[in-house]
């Protein structure tokens, strides 16, 4: 037979009614809501939970039981107060995950009416959600009685907090840079990038154009943003403008804006961007994919501040601070004939050279633990996320990684680590799966420039994790095959490289 258990809070109206607090009202209240509901209903057990003094609540449950001879079981707990959401929800959650746990079968109905309003809330939250349970109200008149919440929660509510989560979870993906960004938060203890950043504070506070370079990924928007909220333009527009995703016979459309009829479609005026950001900032990204003929016109409106929409012979003056963005090298594009001498030395005023994530030596261990701990803060509200720590292993395939798709890539890997590991902890396989590969290459020409800088134990590193990798799945995990077959001199070196470079066996 099912064991039917009455789960409830110790109120003030019950200790009351047991005469161990005095009653503050003239109006009597009778037998109190728990005693009121054993006399209407029937249970095997009484579950008290509480946070009362303990004296007072053996005297009270001494009372009830000279009425009602239930079993009784008496649940301390803490709390910080009465009405703290977060303390409530431990206190009913971990309680009715170890009795259900311990006894599967039992029939689990929850008292509503004793306790604060926040202790309903997270009854009536925990009890439709994650428990199945039934829920009792009391009145003086009345007694007690089983109740009926008329929704479920899971069905109408969770599919809605479900779409807000995966809306934030899909920005979060984007890894865009936050409107308010500034300098402080670009994460970094290099010194040579920390040079970058004096130089971008320095540029910021002249109105003067600038151009930001650097691989894909490396945070030239960020930078941009931190440039115009340090600015003297801060509060005014920013407009981001993706220059290789305008269509080539809508660029001057886009950028400067038409009036109706200009052309087959133009079926009313639009403002273009130039315009949208008068006062403020226009980010030119993808700035070196412009074609030609849209540079020439865009160093026109550089030069004179004027724009001319399409289809209007009449000009107009705006005033906006260009920021251009790049991952391409202009200077050879230049010798090579592909971009505008002139549009680039009028647009390079202040530059910044962004070096990409694998020469910040020190940084990635930084970062690593910054994003997991952003991701962590905004996948929070996702019904059933828990905080995710990476484990020393994956740490160690994390930080011997060369990233060539730079922080952007480091922070999707991570992304996808904290959704697909199964526990709280990402370990090295969640990283080695959340890692989008590569082809390999056998054009030497492909490895990475050395530039100002490069890490070259990083790149052999890796050369090493991916022959190891491959030489132990192809003899099913023998680290004696695989020695002979990577052609190392011995057993204990294999055992040597793979500790070092966190590969599991």
């Amino acid at each position: 037979m099912t064991k039917k258990i009455l789960l409830s809070w110790v109120g003030v109206a019950d200790l009351t009614a047991a005469g161990l607090i005095p009653n503050k009202t003239e109006e009597s209240l009778g037998d109190g809501p728990i005693l009121g509901a054993l006399k209407n209903l029937s249970f095997d057990e009484l579950h008290l939970l509480h946070d009362q003094d303990q004296h007072k609540v053996a005297a009270y449950l001494a009372w009830l039981t000279q009425i009602n001879a239930i079993t009784t079981v008496s649940i301390q707990c803490h709390l910080r107060s009465p009405i703290d959401f977060g303390d409530i929800h431990q206190a009913v959650d971990s309680y009715l995950q170890k009795l259900t746990s311990e006894n599967p079968g039992l029939e689990i109905s929850i008292h509503l009416s004793p306790g604060t309003p926040s202790m309903t809330a997270v009854s009536i939250l925990l009890g439709k959600t994650k428990y199945n349970t039934r829920f009792v109200q009391s009145t003086k008149e009345k007694g007690g009685e089983f109740v009926t919440i008329p929704f479920d929660i899971s069905a109408e509510f969770v599919p809605q907090i479900v779409k807000r989560a995966d809306q934030k979870l899909s920005e979060l993906a984007l890894d865009q840079a936050p409107t308010s960004a500034a300098f402080s938060d670009i994460i970094t203890q290099n010194p040579d990038f920390q040079r970058v950043i004096r130089k971008a504070e320095k540029i910021a506070v002249r109105d003067v154009p600038a151009l930001i370079m650097g691989e894909s990924g490396t945070g030239k928007e960020l930078f941009a943003k931190a440039i115009h909220n340090a600015s003297q333009r801060q509060g005014k527009p920013f407009i981001t403008v993706n220059c290789g995703a305008i269509p080539k016979d809508l660029i001057d459309s886009e950028l400067f804006g038409h009036i109706k009829g200009a052309f087959t479609g133009a079926v009313a005026n639009k403002t273009g961007y130039f315009e949208a950001a008068d006062g403020g900032t226009l980010f030119l990204d993808e700035f070196g994919e412009l074609p030609e003929d849209a540079q020439v016109r865009l160093l026109r409106v550089l030069q004179s501040g004027e724009i001319s929409k399409v289809g209007d012979s009449k000009a107009k003056i705006v005033d906006v601070r260009v920021i251009a963005a790049t991952n391409r090298d202009l200077a050879q594009d230049i010798t090579e004939g592909r971009f505008r001498e002139d549009l680039f030395y009028r647009v390079a005023i202040g530059v910044l050279t962004l070096p990409p994530l694998r020469e910040r030596s020190g940084d990635i261990a930084l970062l690593m633990d910054h994003l997991m701990t952003s991701i962590n803060h905004e996948a929070s509200n996702q019904p059933g996320y828990v905080d995710k720590k990476i484990s020393v292993k994956a740490k160690n395939i994390i930080l011997n990684h060369v990233w060539p798709g730079n922080i952007r890539e480091l922070h999707g890997t991570l992304l996808r680590a904290s959704i697909w590991a199964e526990s709280d902890t990402i370990t090295e396989f969640d990283i080695q799966e959340a890692m989008i590969s590569r082809p390999a290459s056998s054009n030497k020409s492909d490895l990475p420039e050395i530039g100002s800088g490069l890490d070259i134990q990083g790149l052999l590193d890796d050369i090493k994790r991916q022959y190891i990798t491959k030489a132990l799945t192809q003899v099913a995990g023998n680290k004696k095959k695989a020695t002979a077959l990577l052609g190392l001199p011995n057993y204990q070196t294999l055992s040597n490289w793979m500790d070092k470079l966190g590969i599991e066996e």
